[in-house]
């Protein structure tokens, strides 16, 4: 059997949610190509930036490579902007909720947030408070994502800047984005341990 035969989920039979399992599993592995095709999307348009923001994600992932971040956080650095490509009005939320499954929650939510404390370099060009990230001062993710955006983020505008190729972090997002999602995937259950209505 290559695909379910059923109409409603009453019709589905335990060979069917084995199927589907299986291929659930194959596409859930297949992840970091999918989210890799969304970064290479960034390609082209500037926007009007210095550089694209593809360049911008490899820039980012570089310098926090080069600064001694840990595997994850350059990984989080490459993919925090890919939600630009479905999503640019909320694409952090977006980027936060791919990665959330597989990295640190602190991280999520530095991702989830980068924007705002972003907002620091230049919201005040838009008469809005660029202190905004102040209002997360005690929580325990400010102090990394100040240092992500300050550090590494805003400074990843420099078309003349020596950035590593995406090619240097595959073996990394495969990794990240490899791992069993927190919380991981139920397994099938033998025909005898099944509940039974």
């Amino acid at each position: 059997m290559t695909q379910a035969h059923f109409r409603h989920f009453g019709e589905a039979q335990r060979d069917d949610w084995a199927l589907i399992d299986a291929r659930f599993r194959d596409y859930v592995a297949d992840a970091p190509r999918r989210v890799l095709a969304h970064l290479n999307n960034l390609a082209g348009d500037t926007h009007g930036y210095p550089v694209d923001r593809y360049e911008h994600c490899l820039q980012t992932a570089t310098r926090a490579l080069r600064d001694g971040a840990d595997e994850e956080m350059v990984v989080c650095a490459l993919l925090h902007d890919i939600g630009d490509d479905l999503a640019p009005a909320n694409h952090a939320e977006i980027a936060a909720a791919i990665l959330e499954p597989f990295i640190d929650p602190l991280n999520a939510w530095m991702i989830r947030h980068h924007e705002l404390f972003q907002g620091y370099h230049y919201r005040h060009y838009f008469g809005l408070d660029r202190h905004a990230r102040e209002a997360y001062r005690d929580h325990p993710a400010y102090a990394r994502t100040v240092r992500f955006c300050d550090d590494w983020d805003q400074t990843s505008f420099d078309p003349d800047y020596d950035t590593l190729p995406l090619s240097h972090f595959l073996p990394m997002v495969e990794r990240v984005l490899g791992r069993p999602p927190f919380g991981g995937l139920p397994d099938p259950v033998p025909e005898t341990q099944r509940e039974q209505d």
